[in-house]
């Protein structure tokens, strides 16, 4: 059986979260969907949870972070050409999403930066290592 990984943020406006989410390409999993989580699916291993505070709450003691001011974690996902890094990107700005950073090209390999509507961080990149410098 593949590992998966479940993404946990928590989010103000749980509505306009999925809303973003769905814009970008995730689809919601209803079977663990209520009116304070959403399960959004990327891929059959990648799944973001999106928590009302008061769910997140739930899960730790531990004050949760605003976002907007500070950084916590920055998610980062690989797709399959710098095409999809831009279509990406430009789906996230759409949905109310916002670049925080310039586009790194680095040769071997695109990044841009997003944030969704409460700020959490996410790269997204393509990498071609067969573009990877030699040493």
């Amino acid at each position: 059986m593949s590992k998966k990984i479940f993404i946990n943020l928590p989010v103000a406006d749980l509505k306009k979260s999925m809303d973003f989410y769905s814009a970008i390409g995730f689809t919601n999993n209803p079977q663990f969907t209520d009116n304070t989580a959403a399960c959004m699916v990327l891929t059959e291993e990648i799944f973001v949870m999106l928590l009302t505070h008061d769910k997140f709450k739930m899960f730790t003691s531990k004050e949760i972070a605003d976002t907007k001011k500070t950084a916590s974690v920055i998610n980062s996902l690989s797709v399959d050409s710098n095409q999809e890094v831009n279509q990406f990107v430009e789906k996230a700005i759409a949905a109310g999403g916002k670049e925080p950073n310039e586009p790194k090209d680095y040769g071997f390999m695109l990044q841009r930066s997003v944030e969704d509507p409460d700020g959490n961080l996410w790269e997204v990149v393509y990498m071609d290592l067969s573009k990877f410098p030699k040493q």
